[in-house]
């Protein structure tokens, strides 16, 4: 039993938040998870008939071992008795020993198929609540990611599932078996002796209440722990991360003794938490020992009295450890379930989330009816909040012509890229409506319509691959021959003979092997690649050098001939030959025309202008 309590205190100790973490709607997360198994109803019937069948023969073998013990004890007497030796044979214990052992090999198979089936039951669960994740993240929309950290989506798919699918590995199971071996154990004890099972529940209710006091300090003790954990690895990744900066304004010694105080309160917090993990089990240890030697002395007197036999007395003892070892786990593994089921309340609380709204139709229905896109582009009264009731853009009209430049200038927080992703449709529109060639983008499907653009973002992405495969995203289906060709047009290809397999060179941590302005001329090389019959560039050559910036402008000039590109930019410089400006301010357009016309003006646009090249 202090075995047991070990175990209690240690999962509290990793912060699995025993005792708080509980659903807030139980029945209704029951009802879901009824729908999520509804394939493996079959499976949980054989678990469960393997859980009775299991109890079964545990219960009746030390039953039945009473039996054989009595058996060969007056077997021993008589045959002293005698002045014979005693020997086992089929017809003298021998064939009750067989059926002992058979009882006890049936009790280990039945545990094994049960423990089979409920692994695969979670890992069937945990598997069909991924792909359904999986799934929903692609239809959520971006507004979801915007309102949350990347850990907690994280934490759905990993912690939360992983914890599920333990505690329905481990805890369901115990729990099950251990609810019937205690009601097994505790009418087989009640049938053997009435008054030792009284000494042994009056003792194993000290031993659960000096549990239940421990357990609530070390939760709060394993608590600070986990804070102060969180603590230090905080600062270590900070001070890591920031380690140029520490040195270059000298913060070496302040860092080094604020990282000392967080390990010092870490010490202190682990020596309490360690300090009451292991304290209790030898109070609980004696409490289980005296309860042990009061069955004893009671059994002992009981035998005297011929009110109990030899092999009752030692089946009574089977019973003790076979009820006692789950009462003292039984507050754990409810607590567990109950935290496992608040983390699939939280998995459910994810597929609940609203989605998309659908597409009009799907894209190879599209692909018939709307061949490569020309170019024109229509804003019309377009208005877009990204709270409801808050308005960012309130009446946002413009036309783009085919093959035109547009610049989208303005300060910080104008709402620049805010357009862009409603050009995109990452954003539904709350008015207005956004025309291509003539058609709403609302009801073109996404895909059909994010394959007419190509976007080269400030923020560059590289996955775990090779060059050629990163540059091969949007075409995975391109040829080498292809990919050179990009990567030359992008004016990338002479870095990419310089890396040591060339373009088979894999790219690992979002490709740190290069530096910040090769992997924007990859993700450039990328666009290339694409052809696309719209460009969207946001700050493409902000992380090159001006040279590298010449010859990347050179490139974009012909891969913009003829297409309709709209540019984000904060260095005027770069936008003057632009066919149109948009002046964004507070999310709304407040000048629009050439580099010119908003010159003559004098307004916002003019101001900006001056302000960079005064």
């Amino acid at each position: 039993m202090a075995e047991a309590y070990q175990e209690e205190a240690a999962t509290e100790e990793r912060g699995d938040d025993y005792g708080l973490d509980r659903p807030a709607d139980l029945r209704r997360t029951l009802r879901r998870l009824r729908a999520s198994v509804s394939n493996q109803r079959l499976r949980l019937w054989l678990v469960l008939l393997s859980v009775v069948c299991y109890t079964f023969f545990a219960i009746a073998a030390p039953m039945y071992s009473a039996t054989v013990v009595d058996l060969m004890w007056g077997q021993i007497k008589e045959a002293r008795a005698a002045g014979e030796s005693w020997t086992v044979s089929w017809h003298s214990g021998g064939r009750e020993l067989c059926l002992l052992l058979g009882l006890y090999v049936a009790a280990g198979l039945f545990y094994f198929v049960q423990s089979f089936l409920m692994a695969s039951f979670a890992e069937r669960l945990s598997f069909r609540l991924r792909g359904e994740i999986a799934r929903k993240l692609q239809r959520l929309p971006l507004a979801f990611y915007d309102r949350r950290q990347p850990g907690e989506v994280l934490s759905r798919v990993t912690n939360d599932l992983d914890k599920m699918a333990e505690a329905f590995q481990t805890g369901a199971l115990k729990l099950m078996t251990s609810l019937g071996l205690i009601a097994g154990s505790l009418a087989m004890m009640l049938r053997l002796s009435p008054w030792l099972t009284l000494v042994f529940v009056f003792f194993m209710g000290l031993s659960l209440l000096a549990t239940r006091v421990v357990a609530a300090r070390t939760l709060r003790s394993a608590l600070r722990r986990q804070e102060c954990v969180s603590r230090v690895t905080s600062l270590a990744e900070e001070f890591y991360t920031g380690r140029r900066v520490i040195r270059a304004f000298n913060r070496e010694a302040e860092s080094s003794a604020e990282m000392h105080r967080a390990t010092r309160s870490l010490a202190e917090a682990a020596q309490r938490a360690d300090f009451l993990v292991f304290a209790i089990n030898p109070a609980v240890r004696f409490i289980n020992r005296a309860g042990q030697i009061g069955i004893a002395v009671g059994g002992c007197v009981l035998m005297l009295h011929g009110r109990l036999s030899v092999g009752a007395f030692q089946a009574f003892f089977q019973f003790v450890h076979q009820a006692g070892e789950p009462l003292t786990e039984l507050s754990y593994m409810l607590n567990a379930m109950q935290s496992s089921l608040a983390s699939l309340e939280r998995v459910y609380a994810l597929l609940d989330e609203e989605e998309m709204s659908p597409d009009a139709q799907t894209p190879a229905a599209e692909a018939a009816s709307l061949p490569r896109a020309r170019g024109e582009v229509r804003f019309c009264g377009v208005r877009f909040g990204y709270t409801p009731g808050s308005l960012l853009m309130r009446d946002i009209n413009f036309s783009v012509k085919p093959g035109q430049k547009v610049a989208v200038v303005g300060s910080t927080g104008a709402g620049k890229t805010t357009l862009i992703n409603l050009l995109m449709r990452f954003y539904e529109l709350d008015g207005g409506c956004i025309l291509l060639d003539g058609v709403p983008t609302t009801s073109m499907s996404r895909r059909r319509l994010r394959e007419q653009f190509g976007m080269v973002l400030q923020d560059t992405w590289l996955f775990d691959g090779t060059i050629a495969e990163n540059i091969a995203y949007g075409r995975p289906d391109a040829t080498r021959e292809q990919i050179a060709a990009a990567a030359r047009a992008a004016r990338v290809d002479f870095y990419v003979h310089t890396m040591p397999q060339g373009y088979e060179t894999r790219l690992c941590n979002d490709g740190e092997l290069l530096s910040v302005g090769q992997r924007q001329l990859l993700t450039i090389a990328r666009v290339f690649l694409c052809d696309p019959a719209l460009l969207i560039l946001d700050e493409a050559t902000s992380s090159v050098d001006t040279r590298t910036e010449l010859e990347i402008s050179r490139a974009m000039r012909r891969l913009m001939k003829g297409r309709t590109s709209f540019v984000i930019a904060h260095r005027l410089s770069t936008i003057v030959d632009a066919d149109l400006i948009l002046m964004m301010r507070d999310g709304d357009i407040i000048e629009q025309g050439t580099h010119d016309e908003l010159l003559r003006a004098g307004g916002a646009y003019a101001e900006l202008y001056n302000s960079q090249f005064t």
